[in-house]
């Protein structure tokens, strides 16, 4: 492949990678543990996040701080599952090798 292919190839993957990013930044993903429900977008900012009123007890402190970790953290790593599936398929397209990859598990 030449220079002027190359190139094309690197604008087509910033222009989907741009596109990939717009997608995550829209897309809502929710975990919910105990009565607590955390929504973040894709590109992992929290945007919502609710407790049940019978948490909100004074005795309820290490049980909902302990319940907050999780389901923030479970949150977060389906982003992650999400925005890497997004990414394998673009680099699939475009006929590029992730690296770690099993080749049968390439598009």
């Amino acid at each position: 492949m030449g220079l002027f292919g190359q190139a094309k190839d690197m604008y087509k993957l910033q222009k989907q990678a741009k596109k990939i990013k717009e997608e995550l930044k829209n897309l809502h993903i929710e975990a919910e543990i105990n009565g607590i429900a955390v929504v973040i977008n894709g590109e992992q900012e929290v945007v919502e996040v609710r407790i049940s009123l019978e948490l909100l007890s004074a005795g309820n402190q290490v049980k909902l701080q302990a319940d907050l970790l999780t389901v923030f953290n479970k949150a977060v790593k389906k982003s992650q599952e999400i925005a890497a599936e997004k990414m394998r398929g673009m680099m699939g397209d475009l006929g590029m090798n992730m690296p770690g990859m099993p080749e049968g598990e390439q598009k």
